[in-house]
Order: C-alpha cells, then sequence, then structure tokens
C-alpha cells in the first residue's frame, strides 16, 4: 500500500476530481489542489507527513519549471516599456507591504531574520487566482485589472531575489517560545552533499566560479541554443524536442546548485535570454505539461502538511492573523491605488483583487524552513494563514461586485471621455478591430460614408494616425447610438469582440429600427443561431470565408480545376448558409446542441444532402468530360 503506484495513484485521482470541481465553482487551480492535498492529508490521512516530503523534492522542480516560462515571457522590451507601473506601483506596493509585516512580526516576539522572510511572504498575492477570476469576470482590460495586473508582474519577478536572497538570512540556532510558553529548539538540517563546484574553495574563487556558472548560461542562450536546435530539427523527433527542453531546464538548475545559487535563479535568467527566440514557443509547448503536472503536485503536497490539529488549538489566533494580513494589504493596496489616480471602481477592484496571499507564498515558507530561516512551528501557522487567505479570496470578489452596483454605470478611473460624435452616416461601424478596419476600408473605398464607434481609445487614436477618423465611445450605450446616426442609418456592422455586448446591440437596434439591416459578426455557430434569433440580418462567421477559401486550394491540389473548386465552393456556401436557417429554427440555447434530438437529425440530414449535390457535380462533369 505504501509503494510509489499507489501514492501516484491516490495523488492523481484526487486531483482529477478535486481541481475540475473548483474551476467550476470559480475558485481555481490553485485552491483545487489545495484541497485535494488537504484530503488525502489531514482529512482522510491517505498520505503521511513523510510521503509528502518524499514528494516535496520532486514538485519543487515545478516552481523551477514556472519560473524558466515566466522568463520566457519578459520580453526585456516589453518590461522596459511598462517600467513605469513595475517600478512604481508594483515596487512600492512589495516594498510598503513587506515592510508594514516586518514590523508587525517583529512587535509579535520574531527574530528580525524571520521577520524578513514574512515579509517577503506576505508581500506577495496569489498571481494563478487573481487572472483567472480577472479573466473569467471580464476585467483585464478595466484600470484596476491592468494595475493588479502590473503588480502581479513584478511579485513574479521579484520571487527571484526574494528566492535568492533568503539563504543570507538563515541562523544556525533559532530558539522560539512557543503558544504554550515552551522553548522550541530547532531540529538539525541535515542537508545532503553531493557534488559542488565551490566547496573547500577561498572566498575569491567562489566568486569566480559563480560569475563563471552565470556567464556560461548567458553564452548559452545567446549563442548556443540556435545550433542545437538545429542539430535537433535534422533528426525529425518530435520527442527529441521535449527531451531538449527538459535538459535545458534540468542542467541549468544543477549548474546552479552545484555553485551554491538558486536553481530558480538560473532558469529564470535563462527564461528572459530566450524570450526573444524564434525557439520561445516550442520550449513553452514542450515544459508546460510538466509544469503543470509537478506544479500541482507541489500544492497538493502543501495541501497534505497543512496540519489542522494547529487550527484546532488556536482556531481564534490564526483566523485573527489572516483577516489582519488581508485588512492591512488592503489598506496599504488602497493608498498606493489612490496615489496613482485610481478611483472608484477600479481603485477597490486593484484593492480588493490583490488583498490575499499567494501561491508563491508556499514556496517562500518551504524554502525558508529548509533554510532554517523560520521555525517549523511558525512555518506551520504560516501555511495555514496563507491558505485562509487565498480561500477568502473569492468572497473579496463578490464584496467588489456589491461595491462595484453601489457605484453603477459610473467610470472609476479617470478614463478618456467619450468623443462628441459631429458626423452622421448611412453605414455605423460598431467595432474596429481586425474585422471592422477591413469592412470600413471596402465601404468607404467605394465612396460610402461610415460613422465608427469602438470603446477601446487605443485603437481609435492608432486609426486617427492614418487618417482614418473615429469616435470613442460605447457602441451598446443607446445615446451613443443615436448621436452616431441611428435614426436615419441604412446599415448597421456590429463587429464587436465581446459576444454578449455584440447579442445586446443587436437587440435593442432591432427595437429601435426595425427597418435597418444588421450585418453581425459571430464566433461560432452557437453565435450565429443567438443573433439570428435576436434579428440580425447577414451574419458573418470569423473563419468561415477564410476556411472555405483553404478548401477551394486544396481541392485544387487534389485535381479539380479552378472552375471546379469554386463551383464546390460555392455549393457549400449556398448550402451552408440554407443548414444555418434550418437549424436556427430547431437550436435551444437551454440544450447542448449534440443533446438536442431534433437538431441532430436535421443536420445529419441536412449534412447527406450537401454530400447528394456534391455528388451530382461530379457526375455531371463526368458526362460532360467521357
Amino acid at each position: 500500500m505504501e509503494s510509489v503506484l499507489y501514492q501516484a495513484t491516490i495523488f492523481l485521482m484526487t486531483a482529477v476530481i478535486a481541481v475540475p470541481i473548483a474551476a467550476r465553482l470559480g475558485l481555481g487551480s490553485v485552491l483545487g489542489y489545495l484541497a485535494a492535498g488537504i484530503l488525502i492529508g489531514p482529512v482522510f490521512g491517505l498520505v503521511g507527513t513523510h510521503q509528502a516530503d518524499d514528494l516535496l523534492h520532486y514538485a519543487e522542480f515545478g516552481v523551477v519549471m514556472m519560473l524558466f516560462l515566466i522568463g520566457l515571457e519578459l520580453d526585456p522590451r516589453a518590461l522596459w516599456a511598462m517600467r513605469d507601473k513595475l517600478i512604481g506601483l508594483g515596487g512600492l506596493q512589495i516594498g510598503l507591504t513587506g515592510g508594514a509585516v516586518v514590523v508587525v512580526a517583529m512587535a509579535m516576539g520574531m527574530t528580525f531574520n524571520s521577520s524578513i522572510a514574512i515579509g517577503m511572504i506576505f508581500a506577495l498575492s496569489s498571481t494563478a487566482i487573481v487572472l483567472q477570476t480577472l479573466s473569467e469576470k471580464g476585467l483585464m482590460q478595466t484600470g484596476g485589472g491592468r494595475s493588479a495586473f502590473s503588480v502581479l508582474l513584478t511579485q513574479d519577478i521579484a520571487v527571484i531575489p526574494m528566492l535568492a536572497i533568503l539563504p543570507l538570512f538563515a541562523l544556525t540556532e533559532v530558539h522560539q517560545i512557543a503558544a504554550d510558553g515552551s522553548i522550541i529548539k530547532p531540529s538539525a538540517t541535515h542537508a545532503e552533499h553531493g557534488m559542488s563546484l565551490v566547496e573547500g574553495l577561498p572566498g575569491w574563487g567562489v566568486t569566480l566560479v559563480t560569475i563563471g556558472a552565470v556567464s556560461v548560461i548567458v553564452i548559452g542562450g545567446m549563442f548556443l541554443t540556435r545550433p542545437v536546435f538545429r542539430f535537433i530539427h535534422a533528426a525529425k523527433l518530435p520527442e527529441m524536442y521535449t527531451a531538449l527542453a527538459l535538459l535545458i531546464v534540468v542542467g541549468i538548475a544543477l549548474l546552479m546548485e552545484l555553485v551554491g545559487l538558486s536553481p530558480a535563479l538560473g532558469t529564470f535568467l535563462a527564461g528572459v535570454l530566450l524570450a526573444n527566440s524564434e525557439f520561445r514557443h516550442e520550449l513553452e509547448s514542450d515544459i508546460e505539461p510538466f509544469k503543470g503536472l509537478l506544479l500541482g503536485l507541489f500544492f497538493i503536497t502543501v495541501g497534505a502538511q497543512i496540519d489542522f490539529q494547529v487550527l484546532a488549538r488556536s482556531p481564534t489566533q490564526i483566523i485573527s492573523l489572516a483577516v489582519g494580513i488581508i485588512a492591512l494589504k488592503a489598506a496599504i493596496l488602497f493608498l498606493i491605488g489612490r496615489a496613482f489616480g485610481l478611483r472608484r471602481r477600479d481603485l477597490w477592484l486593484f484593492t480588493l483583487s490583490l488583498a490575499q496571499a499567494g501561491e508563491f507564498g508556499f514556496v517562500l515558507i518551504s524554502f525558508s524552513s529548509q533554510q532554517n530561516v523560520l521555525p517549523g512551528w511558525a512555518a506551520e501557522r504560516l501555511l495555514l494563514v496563507v491558505a485562509l487567505t487565498m480561500l477568502i479570496t473569492p468572497l473579496l470578489f463578490i464584496l467588489y461586485d456589491l461595491l462595484s452596483k453601489h457605484f453603477g454605470d459610473h467610470s472609476d478611473a479617470p478614463a478618456p471621455q467619450e468623443d462628441e460624435i459631429d458626423e452622421r452616416g448611412p453605414v455605423i461601424i460598431a467595432g474596429i478591430g481586425r474585422f471592422g478596419q477591413i469592412v470600413n476600408r471596402l465601404v468607404r473605398s467605394a465612396g460610402f460614408q461610415t460613422v465608427v464607434l469602438d470603446h477601446d481609445i487605443r485603437t481609435i487614436e492608432n486609426m486617427r494616425r492614418f487618417g482614418v477618423k473615429g469616435f470613442f465611445g460605447d457602441p451598446t450605450r443607446p445615446e451613443i447610438l443615436h448621436a452616431a446616426g441611428l435614426g436615419e442609418a441604412h446599415v448597421l456592422v456590429v463587429a464587436l469582440d465581446n459576444p454578449e455586448a455584440a447579442l445586446k446591440l443587436v437587440k435593442y437596434v432591432r427595437r429601435e429600427r426595425p427597418d435597418i439591416h444588421i450585418v453581425a459578426r459571430a464566433r461560432d455557430r452557437a453565435q450565429v443561431f443567438r443573433l439570428y434569433q435576436a434579428g440580425a440580418d447577414d451574419i458573418v462567421r470569423e473563419m468561415f470565408d477564410s476556411s472555405l477559401r483553404a478548401g477551394r486550394y486544396v481541392l485544387e491540389n487534389m485535381g479539380l480545376n479552378e472552375y471546379e473548386a469554386a463551383r464546390a465552393e460555392q455549393i457549400f456556401y449556398k448550402h451552408d448558409r440554407y443548414s444555418v436557417q434550418e437549424l436556427a429554427e430547431l437550436w435551444r440555447p437551454d440544450i447542448p446542441s449534440a443533446q438536442n434530438a431534433a437538431y441532430v437529425k436535421r443536420a445529419r440530414e441536412l449534412e447527406t444532402e450537401l454530400e447528394a449535390r456534391l455528388l451530382a457535380q461530379d457526375e455531371e462533369k463526368d458526362e460532360q468530360h467521357p
């Protein structure tokens, strides 16, 4: 029962059950992994602390891989462009929060070194939970969402120096007073000394070897990556790419350990160096599955090691610490947000979304405990506090929703003022992304006046640089539409990215102007049906026409001449338009299409009709060319 296969089965089975449930409840995968660990550890006792400790050595490699991927995402030029928010907003948050926590920790009797570690732990927020929640709620592009992202990015980068400097605060002998008044002496750490390139060297020798190791990473990333990838590419074996990606990460981690540096520091540096490489996406796709599994395993082992007996012995203290940390971080975030011009909903989103501790807190607690920076009893309590603040995060977003309703539709931050629309035309184009731009260029080139509306000020400004006039404003707002001439327009083009906003716009315009012709953009067939039922006249699926053209090229290269391929394309196009109208009458938004018997039956009949029509074309061709 204690075999490796048994442990692997328990860990994987619990993760497969708990993580999807947590994701569907909107709690995020990190909380799902923690819940899985809590279930198999403290709750059911399926694995003990010893087994969790053994797995933690492997699971921590997920953190190393995550930092390598973070480095790959950080284009140095993009970081330089964001320097104001990264250094100002993010740096100020980390510095003020960490400093405040250090003061509180020392006031509670912790040593200076341990207080520094605790300050680092609680200066961080949960990147996984916050970004996922912001994306799900459509808040990433708000002022508060963008500011929160900048702070999270700064925190992710700050983890690297934190891991690098934490060993400097390690103490050889730490005595602490436990909650019951007894004196706790830390157990000696028994490091397994393996190979080392710096053992026995004088100080200057250690420095030279360390600089040499970092130089190897830098030079290798700049000059050796391309030749090695070309060599691997010549083998034409996909698994070799995965092997090379793992070799890069494992090899750099080993080199860093040999010189006494953090493996995470080396892999992060390598990731940044490869951020502009043409092999970046290949590396990401190869490493991502291993990172996800190992990082999930890390959070499961953390959950399995949480001692709820500590919570049972002093629930008031632990819960008070969790609530106190959230209140302290929220107060600091609120002040920083106001100083940087955030107001109303944006300010509250920024404040409440980042008030919890984060998954990197588990990493720093584990690392600090191993390095003898934190005593064991403090690490146990801190794990509980971090987990509780993360569990409270969904409640903080619920509180934000309540505050957001209180503020109504008013803008939160000093957003750009909507333009005064001083033009009218027969064609209104709502949304001027890639889709809307092509429609606008074609219509204007044919000599017809258009009025362009978009809620993204950057897009409007970019258009104006090319001499195309557009107006900044939300196209779904009635006053904006009427100012653009909805009462007199002949055609409305709905080219919005957001499906819900597009549907809302079509419904409103159809009620206001039953006679106007509506051309709408759809992402998929389900949205086609919704727009059709809402009253759109012509509905264009984003990829449909380009896919048809690609199919025609395939037919031409399979032996059909240009006329025959174009004829097949035209038959397919007309039949698809007819099929959409037929199926739209049977489609129901409350039932998945595959479970709608009438829909499935008619779809199969229509597919048979299409095959018959194309076959008839082939027979006609054979009769003409015997």
